[in-house]
């Protein structure tokens, strides 16, 4: 992210740099071994413990290139990595930091793993988004890093944007620990939030990057709540191809999302076979053109969590 931006670390150790990354685990814990020894009275070496607990990315990202601006770890489930370049923007808008490094990143292990299949919401088959059968997600794990600029250094490098963030609404529903909300009243209220902050009428929006898990619950609110506030724009899911990777999910969909506006292109729904007649509206089903310069990526998370970024093409103002 870093190179395609056109820094430098030297460069940026000049400058108010901060970094906002999002996260659920941080790191694989590797520790099974650690606790298999300790339950058979060992003694282990405690290097997979402290490892877990200085598993902080934004921490190590600084540390590597030298930066002393402010730094921010973003723990909240599945939008970890959508708050991250949101609070990121924030930081950059109100003249905190100069540049900011924003994004999210998770691993996985047998902990996550297993827990995800004892909350019986994992589908062994690839996962089928949207699907009349579908059964449920499949883990994945990566990255996704965006580097955000202030205006008036983006003007003295004379460099041009890739994109603009232009709002980011973030709402709770506190109906479950696991479920959305059935009547989708959080995603709704984000979605509304960051439309009105980026002064952006839905009219504008080119598509949708739907957080699209694979779950009977998401996929329902989700489908309600796109049908009711953007109607007839398309909409779909990546999970199909990346699997759902936790807190780097909503950073990862972030930068599919503004490849997309750059090749003004979408694609299709990945997994989809059979559109579900009880979903109010349907993703797009094949791959095609479309022409707009805003997009819409959202992330629904555990807790009730609902996060939304409004993003725009590069390449001319708001």
């Amino acid at each position: 992210a870093i190179r395609n931006a056109g820094w430098s670390p030297e460069d940026l150790s000049r400058l108010r740099v901060g970094v906002c990354m999002g996260t659920t685990v941080g790191c694989t814990m590797n520790n099974e071994d650690f606790y298999r020894e300790l339950r058979t009275g060992g003694n282990p070496d405690m290097h997979p413990i402290r490892r877990f607990l200085i598993s902080n990315p934004s921490h190590s990202v600084a540390g590597r290139l030298n930066l002393s601006g402010p730094l921010q770890t973003v723990v909240n489930a599945c939008c970890s990595g959508t708050d991250a370049i949101g609070i990121g923007a924030s930081w950059i808008r109100h003249e905190i930091c100069d540049v900011v490094i924003a994004g999210g990143s998770d691993e996985l292990c047998r902990v996550t793993y297993n827990g995800f299949i004892s909350l019986m919401i994992t589908d062994p088959s690839p996962c089928r988004p949207f699907d009349q059968n579908r059964k449920g997600l499949n883990l994945g794990e990566g990255a996704g890093v965006v580097v955000l600029e202030s205006e008036a250094i983006r003007k003295k490098r004379e460099k041009a944007p890739l994109a603009f963030v232009l709002g980011y609404g973030t709402a709770g529903d506190g109906f479950h620990l696991t479920a959305p909300k059935p009547d989708g009243s959080g995603l709704k209220q984000a979605i509304i939030q960051a439309l009105s902050f980026s002064k952006t009428k839905r009219s504008r929006v080119g598509f949708i990057s739907a957080h699209g898990t694979g779950t009977i619950d998401n996929d329902k609110v989700e489908s309600r709540i796109l049908s009711e506030v953007f109607p007839k724009i398309p909409f779909f899911s990546t999970k199909g191809h990346t699997g759902h990777t936790l807190g780097a999910a909503g950073a990862i969909q972030a930068v599919l999302t503004l490849i997309c506006l750059q090749k003004q292109r979408l694609p299709a729904n990945a997994g989809l076979e059979i559109p579900d007649p009880d979903l109010p509206a349907t993703p797009n089903l094949c791959t095609r053109d479309f022409f707009s310069e805003i997009a819409v990526s959202q992330s629904l998370a555990f807790g009730g969590n609902n996060s939304v970024l409004v993003l725009q093409k590069g390449g001319e103002e708001k």
